[in-house]
């Protein structure tokens, strides 16, 4: 169908929101985004764009500019934490030349889409949390904290872990708590450094750390297994020391970063379920969920931008190569579920693998080191089903 001119809402202005208000208006359709926050910022952390999260970059007409923000990663090698010898290298620019994997602050992501959603005509509502959707009428609506409603004829739900949407649809489901924590800090760093990402792994612990900003930062996340609970999402402060403390086992390299450690973030990883419905039709439109707020993902394979990204450009090419709205969104669901489901349960079992102990861990590392011996790029093979996707082809 014809997106010409179509009315839609985007809740949400972090990478899945402002990623298809782009590619809505590139189409032609006329593109609100309602975000909470009173400017379009994003706290200092870093991400990856792997190839699949680049396509769609490039598709968007904006992969130029983040190459020129990000540093292009060389390779990914896993290390044991305590010693800080190397376990695997998986050399991305030897053995996928042609394919790009990028270090980027997050900040200077959001900037890239921000301003490339505003080049085309997408308007951004700024203090706009959106409490409630109401799905009883003919069109959704969006109520929000301050009284204001907001009716479209699509609304995208980009919202998010604690989505309004997800909410509208699904109800309310309780997350669980998967008896692990994550800190995240940036850190000054030597310019000099190799544009390698480095994981650190350690008993029930790793740590997963790359240079940003031309090497002058280095991004830092590290997880560690814990029965107490902590709050889910992003804003709780810790003190440094207690990051250093729980990595104090660790070997020299990362102690020394951890030292530098000044302000950081401590989070509770929680698992959601991939959400079983993605979208709703009403008499006189429909509303979809994207991002986090369908799949959300555990922070272990660096796919949550790369399946923002993904998802974006398939909403949009679901919707502008069938005849309705209700044919649209079920073929974008029907594309993105399942692959969506394998990366999730993908960065589980990452999880697992960081964190073996005993003469488990030696064997599993014995393993690796013998494979990437005797065959260096399989390792990275067994992703191809990840990386080497292509959602824009």
């Amino acid at each position: 169908m014809s997106l010409l001119g179509q009315e839609v809402t985007v809740l949400g202005a972090g990478v899945a929101g402002l990623a298809v208000a782009r590619a809505l208006a590139m189409r032609g359709a006329q593109v609100t985004v309602l975000e909470q926050a009173e400017a379009i910022t994003e706290v200092g952390a870093g991400l990856q764009i792997s190839p699949n999260g680049m396509a769609v970059m490039q598709a968007l007409a904006l992969g130029d500019r983040l190459a020129a923000k990000s540093t292009r990663a060389e390779a990914v090698e896993l290390k044991d934490g305590r010693d800080g010898s190397r376990v695997l290298r998986m050399d991305l620019a030897r053995l996928r030349p042609g394919q790009g994997w990028h270090f980027l602050h997050r900040a200077d992501l959001i900037d890239i889409l921000a301003q490339g959603a505003r080049e085309v005509g997408v308007t951004i509502r700024l203090l706009q949390k959106v409490d409630r959707i109401d799905l009883t009428g003919p069109r959704p609506r969006a109520i929000t904290a301050q009284g204001s409603a907001f009716d479209a004829h699509l609304m995208i739900g980009a919202d998010g872990l604690h989505s309004p949407m997800r909410h509208a649809l699904l109800g309310r489901t309780a997350p669980f708590f998967t008896h692990q924590v994550a800190w995240r800090t940036v850190i000054p760093n030597d310019p000099a450094d190799p544009a390698v990402a480095e994981v650190h792994m350690g008993a029930g612990r790793h740590l997963v750390s790359y240079p940003l900003r031309g090497g002058t930062l280095r991004n830092i996340v590290a997880v560690e297994e814990r029965r107490r609970w902590v709050e889910e999402g992003w804003s709780l402060r810790d003190d440094p020391m207690e990051l250093r403390l729980a990595f104090e086992e660790l070997g020299p390299r990362v102690r020394g970063w951890l030292d530098r450690a000044e302000d950081v973030w401590l989070w509770g990883l929680f698992r959601h379920e991939v959400a079983p419905v993605w979208h709703r039709v009403v008499p006189e439109g429909a509303v979809a969920l994207m991002g986090d707020a369908a799949h959300p993902t555990l922070p272990f394979l660096a796919q949550g931008a790369n399946m923002a990204l993904e998802d974006a450009w398939s909403l949009v090419r679901s919707l502008a190569e069938t005849d309705s709205l209700a044919a649209g969104l079920a073929a974008y669901q029907a594309a993105r579920q399942p692959r969506c489901a394998r990366i999730v349960a993908a960065a589980n079992a990452n999880a697992r693998n960081y964190h073996l102990s005993g003469v488990t861990r030696g064997v599993a590392h014995a393993a690796l080191r013998l494979s990437g011996l005797v065959a260096p790029g399989l390792a990275l093979k067994k992703f191809d089903w990840l990386y080497g996707f292509d959602v824009t082809a």
